[in-house]
């Protein structure tokens, strides 16, 4: 009877402490979904964060679907998954533009995460940076920084108190991509010739700065003495509008988008006439600073350090007008940051509304959003929000890694925080900061790059990540908690001197062994078929064991073991 009792307390002990300690470990959340609310518009989401090589595609219960190891060159910013199902993203390489941001190659991808093209954009004269945006008809957009030296600089008009060195000026370029590793140039445009100035008249660009919006005053915005202050513009987003043959930039230093017809040919876009505007490459539109052209003050400014200017597309709601991502830093009354949509007056001849002496049209925004405490989302830097099908608004708080999903009345339907930290994947319970997602974006289920391939849902990206019951709704099936799959088996619990393991895959698989205060012990990569681990010195008590693929994209196992 004293027997029975002992076996009975022991198991109720057991009982306790497996209760006790998955508490423990699941409680703490630090990172993953937060919020996936039935509202929520069912898709994938794409995510490269700034300090890894992988690119992430998730489902709205935070579930990876799939994964590309990309380049080992370090990610430039932005990535997109194009409607064939190839990823197109930028890498950084070594260049004398040295600034944040830089890029400089295009690489291509196919769904097996086979390099397929690649192309290098950068010479001592240019180099691309930030951002590209792919064109319906298979072309290439991409933005690049243009050195001028300081002799070209002050024969421009620039004052010479300003300016003691090198600046960049921007370009546009339109190329083809051919082969495996060439491209041909298609279109260029260079704001260098699209400068006036009110300094000098002496030169030939001198004006009245005020009567010239469609030019760019090559004295406005920050001084480039001294230090690493070359890059004058700082162009941060490229968009392309097909309807309108036109393309959006964002301007980060000087807080201002602009719009350019890319209808001219090269030679037109150098000047003054010619396209669909009849205005050559000079700016159709300029929204965000007007004092930058004279037409307004500080009270007038609207945009502080804005990413992410694009066309919200045909059948969305709000199709046609703009959403910008207002960084606010430098905000009046507090950095905070905000998605904004502007809706510009469209002329019959493409270009936009400014009245006589005062600046573009419109003089406030269409629609916005920001926290209900505004500080509670803010990033000083890179970010972006895009419009989704079903009216709600994806914002990406790039420094943080916050991906939020708001209805067009201002409600929040979806959390994601992403997972990474510094250079690695991040351990559920632990805390992130500078996670760095430059964007992300969200594709409807129905994308052409999704016909035939498996999205069947893998793991929440996190190590250690919680049990789940999440739903995706809207799709015939549902994503509930890491189940034990066929292949990888635990032979021993509980443990006493060793952990055996079989490993059925004859595989190289990841064993993770992590106590129950979240601590990682042991970390071993193996592919024999029969897996033996000293355990002698681990301690009495409860361990997660977790067993990866190679790739760590796939669980084989997630188990609770006894140490005795």
């Amino acid at each position: 009877m004293k027997i029975l009792k002992t076996n009975f307390m022991k198991k109720i002990y057991f009982t306790f402490i497996l209760i006790l300690f998955s508490n423990f470990v699941f409680s703490q959340q630090t990172v993953g979904l937060f919020l996936n609310d039935s509202t929520s518009f069912n898709g994938y989401t794409l995510m490269a964060p700034s300090a890894l090589n992988e690119t992430f595609l998730i489902d709205n219960c935070g579930y990876e679907v799939h994964r590309w190891d990309t380049s080992t060159l370090p990610p430039g910013n932005s990535v997109y998954l194009l409607d064939n199902g190839n990823l197109l993203k930028t890498a950084r390489i070594n260049s004398d533009f040295i600034a944040g941001g830089t890029g400089g190659r295009l690489e291509m991808y196919n769904w097996e995460d086979e390099l397929i093209w690649s192309y290098e954009y950068t010479s001592s004269d240019y180099h691309h940076h930030h951002d590209v945006a792919p064109m319906p008809n298979g072309n290439i957009l991409l933005i690049a920084w243009e050195r001028h030296d300081n002799m070209d600089v002050v024969a421009n008009g620039r004052n010479p108190i300003t300016t003691d060195g090198d600046v960049w000026a921007e370009r546009v370029v339109e190329i083809k991509p051919i082969g495996n590793d060439e491209a041909e140039i298609i279109w260029e445009w260079s704001l260098w010739d699209h400068l006036v100035q009110d300094f000098d008249s002496t030169k030939l660009n001198y004006g009245v700065v005020a009567d010239h919006p469609e030019l760019m005053n090559i004295n406005t915005g920050l001084s480039t003495v001294g230090g690493d202050n070359k890059d004058w513009i700082h162009f941060n987003s490229i968009n392309y509008n097909p309807d309108l043959d036109q393309i959006l930039l964002s301007s980060r230093h000087l807080n201002e988008i602009y719009i350019i017809d890319h209808s001219t040919t090269t030679a037109e876009a150098a000047t003054h006439s010619g396209g669909n505007s009849g205005k050559g490459g000079d700016f159709l539109f300029r929204w965000g600073n007007p004092q930058s052209y004279d037409r307004g003050d500080a009270d007038d400014k609207k945009l502080f350090g804005q990413h992410d200017a694009n066309w919200i597309p045909n059948g969305m709601p709000d199709e046609g007008k703009i959403m910008i991502f207002n960084n606010g830093l430098g905000r009046p009354g507090g950095n905070y940051s905000s998605v904004d949509v502007i809706a510009p007056t469209l002329e019959n001849n493409n270009t936009y509304t400014i009245p006589i002496g005062a600046p573009f049209e419109p003089s406030d925004f269409f629609w916005t959003y920001s926290a209900d405490n505004p500080s509670d989302i803010y990033s000083s830097i890179i970010s972006g929000a895009h419009r989704l099908p079903n009216g709600n608004t994806l914002l990406c708080e790039g420094r943080k890694g916050n991906l939020y999903e708001v209805t067009y009345d201002g409600e929040i339907v979806w959390h994601y925080l992403a997972p990474f930290k510094f250079s690695d994947v991040a351990t559920q319970g632990t805390a992130v900061s500078n996670v760095n997602l430059f964007r992300a974006t969200r594709y409807a289920p129905d994308y052409g790059a999704f016909v035939g391939k498996d999205l069947t849902p893998i793991a929440p990206i996190e190590l250690n990540p919680l049990p789940s019951d999440c739903e995706v709704f809207g799709l015939p099936v549902a994503v509930n908690s890491i189940k034990e799959l066929e292949g990888v088996a635990i032979v021993n619990n509980p443990i006493q001197d060793f952990l055996f393991i079989k490993n059925n895959t004859l595989k190289e698989v990841n064993i993770e062994v992590v106590d129950w205060s979240g601590k990682l012990i042991n970390n071993t990569f193996t592919n024999d078929e029969f897996v033996e681990i000293n355990s002698s010195d681990w301690g009495n008590g409860f361990y997660v064991i977790r067993i990866f693929n190679k790739k760590r994209d796939r669980f084989f196992v997630e188990k609770v073991v006894k140490v005795e």
